[in-house]
């Protein structure tokens, strides 16, 4: 231990505890998760489809999300693929609405030609206030599609888009980012459990 950076020491501690700490914030309120995975299961059952999508590190969370109900979420749970598109893989079509339509279209302009009624929206923004994801949980909302926000500190203006909203009560990025991934990690287990039944 002497020969390590105090400084280093100190910040990998305060990391992982401040990160642990809010895990335990979300866990004192089950409710909130445990609505969005009814959202999810009934639009499944329905034969709708999740959308996933963010900017930045949420665009990777986005499709690390959507890849575990595409492809496979546990390697002890044999499934069928479960319809779920992250709205961030296609860069020509990133590209083209950002350029004809300008960046705050980028996934509601995909999301009005894919999406239906009875469909699922994860909106996910650290800030609460990308301007992409915003438009994309408003034109949902118009659509029918029930809206669910991955968000952080307040939840920022997206809150008031979102039919279910988890907010990470935190203003740092990463660990905001830490907790998005384990709640969509609970969220999907669940979901995965209901629809094979499982438990």
């Amino acid at each position: 231990m002497d020969s390590l950076n105090r400084n280093e020491v100190e910040h990998i501690r305060e990391s992982l505890r401040r990160g642990a700490a809010l895990k335990r914030i979300l866990a004192d309120d089950p409710a909130p998760i445990i609505a969005v995975v009814d959202a999810c299961e009934a639009a499944i059952k329905a034969g709708n489809k999740l959308f996933f999508c963010g900017n930045g590190g949420s665009a990777a969370d986005a499709q690390h999300l959507a890849t575990e109900l595409l492809i496979r979420l546990r390697g002890d749970v044999v499934r069928e693929s479960w319809p779920a598109i992250a709205l961030t893989l296609d860069p020509a079509a990133l590209t083209a609405a950002g350029n004809d339509f300008g960046y705050a279209e980028v996934f509601a302009r995909p999301l009005a030609g894919l999406g239906k009624p009875g469909d699922v929206l994860f909106g996910i923004t650290t800030s609460g206030r990308s301007p992409s994801v915003m438009r994309a949980l408003e034109l949902a909302r118009t659509m029918s599609i029930t809206t669910v926000g991955l968000l952080g500190a307040d939840g920022g203006s997206a809150r008031a888009l979102c039919d279910h909203a988890l907010v990470v009560p935190d203003s740092e990025t990463a660990r905001i980012q830490e907790c998005h991934i384990a709640l969509g990690h609970i969220v999907l287990e669940l979901l995965e459990d209901r629809l094979t039944g499982r438990r």
